[in-house]
């Protein structure tokens, strides 16, 4: 007898399974379940969710361009304006006006690789398409740590901030906990959708809080201080303090996951763009105002450098909200991107079950404890943010976009001819996989069965790829399609080699910081009382 596992998993696929063929109906006589629902894909992450508790599926566009705004925006607020005081004020604006560009690129490669393949919810499913197991697995690693360490730095800012609230008269570690626990309660809700209106504060929050700094800036300036428009220093110097405004954007590891819950995938790129823009903006007039009035001397996080202790507390106290918010955040991505994958086709995804919320639970309270402990254990945990950020948040925002339009080019166009591309998943010339929303996939009608027929008369020339003359086949095909395409695939190169040089030259000036910390003894005990403000 079959497991309601089972028969969950049977009737959220029905939809893609090929109908009994014995006849031909005409289209008036033909099951609803012969075709995907009108506004899914047939390999959407979810599936058809209309007779579902759980529903997912739930996003707008608006609504994901400010969870993206709260997540992201906060923490380049803060650490941005001291990169502006080491190299000046001219390189520094140039420089985030075109990571905030190259980001934008980015962006839309991400999610023309999501539309041409929707059954992808998070890097790791993007890594098994791009290389294999070994590929899912360490990109949903990279995906899962970061996530992990971003909720750690926001629970230490918030650490921060409710000492500079209370003059310190807490331990550390105490300061950490409360803010663990209120975290918790913001990352509990099991979809993105009951987090809409606290993202919308926390952007409220972010916005008075910079004001506020900005405010007590022009109120408090650092006298006799010196604005230079470029600052000669060393290399190690200089990008020590680029990776600030390098890693400001590091929010594209979340896009996939945030996408996956939209009602209109088709529309993300608007939350992408509204991300980036807005972000691009503040990101300038925040960390230029602040620099003018601050000088050389301001520190990261800039609200410590406030010459003013009441303007400090103003500031943090406004703040607090959306480190509140953004921790939560990055906890719940965590942790649903392995209950997606646990729970995927199984009912536990969509019902309010007893196991379904005790592993979601326990998910979040994992992440948060881990996170806490890495914040308040690890002497070095800065440190350690800095090298999951140069590891794996320079492939996510920029090296790994390149690989995406790499792979989508060579499959598109495989066997050199678009014709290649229709027989290859039985799609249209837009993309493969993409779905334009009703019911047939780039003006071809959906029909599960030519798609199986063509996918297994070109199986040894699609399919069998480890064999020698598979990859023969898949490498001389897919460099006539890069070459066909000269400009994108020359991008798309450019795009990679970026996100190498990022990723190493972040690795040294950081593992380079570590080993300066012991040496002058700045590394503090594990543990301790000390609030860092």
């Amino acid at each position: 007898m079959a497991s309601k596992d089972e028969e969950y998993r049977h009737s959220a696929l029905t939809y893609t399974t090929s109908p009994n063929t014995t006849s031909t109906p005409s289209s008036q006589d033909t099951p609803a379940h012969d075709h995907p629902p009108s506004d899914q894909p047939p390999n959407d992450v979810f599936g058809p969710e209309s007779t579902h508790s759980i529903k997912y599926k739930t996003l707008t566009w608006p609504t994901v361009a400010l969870l993206m705004i709260a997540e992201i925006v906060s923490n380049g607020m803060l650490s941005i304006p001291s990169a502006i005081a080491t190299v000046g004020l001219v390189p520094g604006v140039i420089l985030i006006i075109f990571l905030g560009l190259f980001a934008t690129y980015t962006s839309y490669l991400l999610i023309q690789f999501k539309l041409n393949h929707p059954q992808v919810h998070s890097m790791g499913d993007a890594g098994f398409i791009l290389f294999g197991v070994v590929g899912r697995e360490i990109f949903a690693f990279g995906t899962f740590a970061f996530a992990v360490l971003g909720c750690g730095s926001l629970l230490f800012t918030g650490q921060q901030a409710l000492s500079v609230l209370s003059d310190g008269k807490l331990c550390g570690v105490v300061y950490t906990a409360i803010f663990s626990g209120a975290s918790l309660l913001v990352a509990l809700p099991r979809t993105f959708h009951h987090l809409n209106i606290a993202s919308a504060l926390a952007c409220v929050s972010m916005l008075s809080a910079g004001v506020l700094a900005v405010i007590g800036a022009i109120a408090h300036p650092t006298p006799d201080r010196h604005l230079r428009a470029a600052q000669s220093s060393s290399f190690y110097t200089a990008f020590l303090s680029v990776t600030n405004p390098v890693f400001a954007y590091a929010g594209h590891f979340m896009f996939f996951v945030l996408i996956s819950e939209m009602k209109n995938p088709q529309h993300a790129m608007r939350s992408a763009s509204t991300l980036q823009g807005f972000a691009t903006s503040y990101y300038v007039l925040f960390s230029v105002l602040t620099y003018i009035y601050l000088g050389p001397s301001v520190g990261s996080p800039s609200f410590i450098s406030l010459n003013s202790g009441a303007w400090r507390k103003a500031a943090f106290g406004a703040a607090l909200p959306n480190f509140l918010v953004a921790g939560g955040l990055y906890a719940h991505t965590a942790a649903k991107l392995y209950f997606v994958r646990l729970f995927r086709g199984r009912r536990h995804l969509h019902a309010h079950t007893t196991l379904g919320w005790g592993v979601w639970i326990g998910g979040v309270v994992f992440c948060i404890a881990v996170a806490f402990v890495l914040a308040v254990g690890v002497p070095i945990f800065n440190y350690i943010v800095a090298l999951g950020a140069s590891l794996f948040a320079s492939w996510f925002t920029y090296g790994v976009a390149g690989f995406f339009v790499l792979w989508d080019l060579g499959v598109r166009y495989r066997g050199g001819t678009r014709e290649g591309a229709r027989r290859w998943g039985g799609m249209g010339e837009g993309g493969v996989g993409r779905w334009n929303g009703e019911g047939k996939g780039d003006g071809q009608d959906w029909d599960e069965e030519k798609r199986v027929e063509d996918y297994v008369l070109n199986s040894r020339r699609e399919v069998d790829v480890r064999s020698s003359n598979g990859r023969l086949y898949q490498w001389r095909d897919a460099t006539r399609a890069w070459k066909r395409h000269l400009a994108q695939s020359t991008l798309a190169i450019c795009t990679v080699l970026a996100g190498s040089f990022i990723c190493v030259a972040g690795l040294y000036v950081t593992i380079r910081g570590i080993v300066d910390a012991y040496d002058t003894g700045e590394v503090s005990e594990p543990f301790g009382c000390q609030s860092d403000v």
